[in-house]
């Protein structure tokens, strides 16, 4: 298996919804904090599926 450096956008994407998560487990953000768990994970799902597939 090779792995390949994700595109800017997806590297983006996936810190920001990281990012989002934490603060929204520290900070009670109504909408966000009951899926802060969520974000993080989503974000570190799609940051290993960008360095996996080529494209992405």
């Amino acid at each position: 298996m090779k792995l390949s450096a994700p595109k800017q956008t997806t590297f983006t994407v996936a810190v920001l919804l990281g990012i989002v998560g934490v603060l929204a487990k520290i900070v009670p953000i109504a909408a966000l904090s009951p899926y802060a768990f969520w974000l993080v994970v989503i974000g570190f799902v799609l940051l290993a599926l960008g360095s996996l597939y080529r494209g992405l």
